[in-house]
């Protein structure tokens, strides 16, 4: 399995788990039956909610970063670029949540830039392969 796809596969991963601490916060400061139901819910700390923000901002950067690697892969492109650029990808977007729970001033907007980067230098080593 190539770099790129190895990097596919873990930032699937993080993705796939990260909605897991917001939703325990909130079972645990509702009650299972009121948090799954239609009841009015206790507010949900900002860490939490900072947290479902960034989640769902992984999901919304997953499906371009997944199709640019299989894109390169059906190409048979594999390069030290594509490769550092699914890395930077990833490290970026497990720094993402971290800068935006933890509320640190510009990590949040570096991270992202970072991981924007990352696709960036698929989409060009794919581009140039035509």
């Amino acid at each position: 399995m190539t770099t790129e796809l190895t990097y596919l596969a873990l930032a699937a991963g993080w993705t796939g788990v990260l909605w897991i601490p917001y939703i325990l916060v909130h079972v645990i400061r509702n009650g299972p039956v009121k948090a799954l139901s239609y009841q009015p819910d206790v507010p949900d700390p900002a860490w939490a909610i900072r947290l479902k923000k960034a989640h769902y901002n992984a999901i919304e950067n997953l499906a371009p970063f997944a199709a640019l690697v299989a894109v390169a892969h059906l190409a048979g492109v594999s390069t030290g670029m594509t490769a550092a650029g699914a890395a930077l990808y990833f490290w970026a977007r497990i720094v993402h949540p971290v800068g935006y729970v933890s509320n640190v001033p510009l990590l949040r907007t570096i991270a992202f830039a970072a991981a924007w980067a990352g696709l960036a230098m698929i989409f060009f080593a794919v581009i140039g392969a035509i």
